[in-house]
């Protein structure tokens, strides 16, 4: 397998990323980013995943706003969020596959007129991680998604790493899984597409490498990416 994956770049955690989507393949990663402002690179790939970290400025989601909210960021990066937002744009033009991860949900999201909940508050509990190690919860999928042919299950256990989730859905998204306590985890496109997934936890760094919430979602991204 000789295929090319824009990865988004990420302040945090980025070199679970590339090494998750390598694994043993031969495959390509281009760090895409707003600092390298290498948008074009992404016309030679053959799929891009959107990662995680600092919350979307709230501004790209909501008309009323406060950037004082319960866990914000000391600094939010605006130009990442622009930046990716053109690469979303760009690979949907080029109807190349796209995997959206915890922060890439959230975008994608926003991308399609929908808003987040700033901070999950009580929740935080069960999705929000507050040392070294990611929390863990359980999921429900949806039967006959698109992630219910890719992962087999209708039930699983996924990590946790966020405080912010969907609040209005996006236009054209569905919601495919949800966390015991109602949480969006996942959407995906209502009409056909050769691979558009997002999901709310992170595959790439899951303790359980064979889980198909994990192992299933890289080898249907690649093998859409091998097609595109």
């Amino acid at each position: 397998m000789s295929l090319k994956i824009g990865i988004t770049l990420s302040a945090t955690n980025f070199a679970n990323y590339p090494r998750w989507i390598k694994g043993d393949d031969n495959i390509e990663v281009v760090e895409l980013s707003y600092a390298k402002e290498n948008l074009a690179e992404l016309a030679s790939c053959d799929g891009i995943v959107l990662t995680g970290g600092v919350d979307i400025h709230p501004g790209f989601h909501l008309t009323n706003y406060t950037l004082h909210y319960e866990n914000a960021p000391s600094e939010f990066d605006v130009r990442r969020d622009e930046f990716e937002f053109s690469v979303l744009e760009r690979a949907l033009e080029l109807e190349i596959p796209v995997l959206g991860i915890c922060r890439g949900l959230q975008l994608i999201n926003c991308f399609y007129k929908g808003t987040l909940i700033l901070d999950l508050g009580g929740k935080n509990v069960i999705h929000k991680k507050e040392t070294d190690e990611d929390k863990a919860h359980g999921i429900h999928v949806i039967e006959n998604s698109f992630l219910h042919q890719v992962c087999g299950l209708s039930a699983g256990e996924v990590n946790s790493a966020h405080h912010q989730a969907i609040d209005k859905l996006g236009e054209s998204l569905i919601v495919v899984a949800k966390s015991d306590d109602e949480v969006p985890e996942a959407i995906e496109l209502k009409e056909p597409y050769p691979f558009f997934l997002a999901v709310q936890w992170h595959p790439e760094r899951m303790k359980e490498k064979e889980s198909p919430l994990s192992k299933n979602i890289r080898e249907a991204f690649l093998n859409a990416c091998n097609k595109s």
